[in-house]
């Protein structure tokens, strides 16, 4: 919570959840990353929040763009970006997409697979590609372990094919899990990606870059390393497996980039019992899973509640959306602990929520409009 975001909220006077984002705590956690890691290009994961609020700030700063379809790319675009600046990196495309990307411009495309090299291949010629290899995603609390990427022993194979398909096989990528609160989870995959860079050595195919994904945190709940305590691990696993031979680097910051940048205020809609017997009170909010908040799911994420009532008694509470879903329950295995003296009308402040809420939420399920954003 911002001075500048508490302000807003004050004098609010409208109806409904709002997301209000404070771009000078994005600017602030660029730089932070530029200076960590200093040589390696930072490529923003627009899927995290595309507000051209957002990505016109990080183009204005000199960031490039990981992009996941052609409509990111021409946000981007939109946002000042040019396209040497942007990368493809979703590992699942169309064949027209990858036509449209290079059409744009977009010389960078990501491929865990021989069948998705063929695609580049004939799409986008000449193209530099790089593999995504498998990362097991351990400490992080939203593991991203087996949809994308291939076997690290498959990725020479897949680079191979690139090169032999008139493609510029230029090097590999992994992820490490969503909220990785584990400085050295990038050490084992570095270790994987050099074996990678190796093999392809000897099949005479120079490979030339890393990229270390995203993965970097947000404070939630628990308290997060700094990004500098990342870049002096991340540089440190370089130096062990690449000796002074250290490839040019990537990062994909997203969540990292703008998490900790938004608040969302919700009010309480109904608090509840089932029974007379219960302890547990239900917390029923104007916002749920289907407004914004999907990465309650399996309660991985765990956001920080402010109330105005906090500093009184506390109890668990189960907290719930308010949509006619079952699912859109967002804290029940774990109860949240809220104040006893909590009351209908009163408005929460979730924060931490500037990251992979508004493009979660719906359209307009159970005729709720989508998640009103506002940056300042």
């Amino acid at each position: 919570m911002t001075d500048r975001i508490r302000e807003f909220l004050r004098t609010r006077t409208e109806d409904g959840p709002v997301l209000v984002v404070d771009l000078d705590v994005v600017r602030d956690n660029y730089n932070a990353f530029a200076k960590a890691l200093p040589d390696s290009r930072v490529f923003y994961a627009v899927k995290a929040n595309p507000a051209p609020e957002v990505l016109s700030l990080l183009a204005s700063l000199g960031s490039c763009f990981d992009t996941a379809s052609v409509a990111e790319i021409e946000m981007a675009l939109a946002a000042g970006a040019t396209p040497d600046r942007i990368s493809y990196g979703n590992t699942i495309k169309k064949e027209r997409d990858i036509a449209r990307a290079y059409e744009i411009g977009v010389r960078l495309f990501a491929v865990d697979c021989k069948a998705e090299v063929e695609k580049v291949a004939r799409a986008a010629p000449g193209a530099k590609v790089f593999c995504r290899i498998l990362c097991d995603g351990a400490g992080a609390e939203w593991p991203l372990s087996r949809k994308f990427g291939c076997e690290p022993s498959m990725a020479a194979d897949v680079l191979e094919h690139a090169h032999r398909q008139g493609l510029n096989a230029y090097g590999i990528s992994f992820h490490v899990g969503s909220q990785q609160r584990n400085q050295h989870a990038w050490d084992r995959a570095l270790a994987q990606a050099s074996a990678v860079f190796k093999e392809c050595g000897e099949r005479g195919i120079n490979l030339s870059m890393v990229n270390l994904g995203g993965g970097f945190p947000t404070k939630y709940l628990k308290n997060v390393p700094t990004v500098k305590t990342y870049g002096s691990a991340i540089f440190r696993a370089l130096r062990k497996h690449f000796g002074n031979r250290i490839p040019e680097t990537i990062i994909e910051p997203g969540r990292g980039m703008v998490g900790n940048a938004g608040v969302i205020e919700t009010e309480v809609v109904l608090v509840s019992k089932k029974s007379e017997e219960d302890e547990v009170r239900w917390v029923y909010l104007d916002i749920g899973k289907f407004g914004g908040l999907a990465e309650t799911m399996d309660e991985a994420i765990r956001y920080p509640i402010r109330t105005p009532r906090d500093g009184g008694e506390m109890a668990p509470c189960i907290l719930a959306g308010p949509t006619c879903d079952s699912a859109d329950v967002l804290y029940e295995k774990q109860p949240y602990p809220l104040p006893v003296s909590l009351e209908i009308g009163d408005k929460l402040l979730i924060e931490g929520t500037g990251a992979y809420t508004s493009t979660y939420s719906s359209v307009a399920f159970n005729g709720f409009p989508p998640l009103k954003t506002i940056h300042i």
